[in-house]
């Protein structure tokens, strides 16, 4: 996403680092990623830090993102692991699970199938996705700091999910922040 490339040395500063992650992300991000068998991929990478987070912690693991600069920034920053150029309606596979932790936000309601088509795809039978995104009681779009973005209430997100078993979902908020969702789900064999 080109609206991304001018904003690049900001998101660095600020999300450049596992420092910048709520710890219940954190937490729940890690132990998704022991129940996967095989490697993963971070859809929207963005600076890197969840993609070496994984890797630091054994999984074999992939980032790619849409914005080339980001993809340079992790190279970077993150020698020894692995990043692309890519989007995530066009994956490679098979691999055993997909990170999608706030990389779908941009994607309009009529737009957000290809990509959940394209996870489906890729992943092995048995495979597991986790999506992060913004939460709320009603889907809509906001004014995003970089495009418009959009607020998924969780059971609207997980009725997209069709070729996925929902395994769990998760809410929080919290002083200062938007509201926060997540689903983990994994692809029906």
């Amino acid at each position: 996403m080109t609206a991304y490339s001018d904003r690049v040395a900001e998101y660095v500063h600020l999300l450049d680092s596992m420092g910048a992650v709520h710890p219940s992300d954190r937490q729940l991000v890690t132990e998704w990623a022991t129940s996967v068998s095989g490697p993963i991929v971070d859809v929207g990478c963005g600076p890197g830090h969840w993609t070496d987070h994984l890797a630091s912690l054994g999984h074999n693991i992939r980032g790619i993102d849409p914005t080339p600069e980001f993809v340079e920034h992790a190279s970077r920053r993150y020698p020894g692991r692995k990043f692309d150029v890519g989007v995530a309606e066009k994956l490679q596979g098979p691999v055993g699970g997909i990170l999608a932790w706030y990389s779908l936000i941009h994607h309009t309601p009529d737009e957000i199938a290809a990509p959940l088509e394209e996870f489906a795809r890729v992943l092995r039978p048995g495979g597991s996705l986790l999506i992060g995104f913004f939460e709320g009681s009603e889907l809509g779009p906001f004014d995003h700091a970089v495009t418009t973005a959009y607020r998924w209430p969780v059971p609207a997100l997980t009725d997209r999910l069709g070729a996925f078993d929902v395994v769990e979902t998760h809410t929080r908020t919290g002083v200062g922040c938007r509201p926060h969702g997540a689903i983990f789900a994994t692809v029906k064999s």
